[in-house]
């Protein structure tokens, strides 16, 4: 029996920030030096997401956010040159401070609602934390697409934001 197995292509990697893409999933890893609670905490306490969410120059509301298997989030991205733009979906499953998978869902005019499963998990390297994200897209031509839309460019500075304000203490 032969087994395929996927090709690991690079999709933009910086210094601070691996991105590739593997069959259907597309991953973004950073590691960011502060321990994993911390890390955890950003990513889920609502009073934190807009202070790191999106690229630089957004705004961040965070309208909904119910950190548990079943509960909804929705966070709606402002900028001075364009409409606001909101990400939305379902947390699926919350293993703190392992690890959860939400569907992240945002909509495209003209195309309707984009998006998929997406899987965090948060590795404690002993003061220092790896977050892995893994898009769940389906195919090479979804990350193509999403790709198109500067998503690499955005999910780098957004983890910049990140970096810096795990920095403050």
């Amino acid at each position: 029996m032969t087994t395929m197995t996927a090709t690991r292509i690079d999709r933009g990697s910086t210094g601070t920030t691996t991105i590739y893409s593997e069959g259907g999933d597309l991953v973004f890893e950073r590691i960011f030096d502060a321990p994993r609670d911390k890390v955890w905490t950003a990513f889920t306490d609502p009073q934190l997401v807009p202070r790191w969410w999106g690229p630089h120059g957004t705004t961040t509301t965070v309208v909904e956010m119910d950190v548990r298997p079943g509960g909804r989030w929705r966070y709606v991205s402002s900028a001075p040159d364009r409409e606001d733009v909101a990400f939305y979906g379902e947390y699926l499953e919350v293993d703190p401070p392992e690890r959860f998978e939400w569907t992240f869902m945002f909509d495209v005019e003209g195309v309707g609602p984009q998006g998929g499963p997406e899987t965090h998990t948060f590795e404690d390297l002993g003061g220092r934390t790896r977050i892995r994200s893994v898009g769940h897209l389906g195919s090479p031509e979804v990350i193509e697409g999403a790709l198109a839309t500067g998503m690499a460019a955005g999910a780098i500075e957004t983890w910049d934001r990140l970096e810096a304000l795990l920095a403050e203490g």
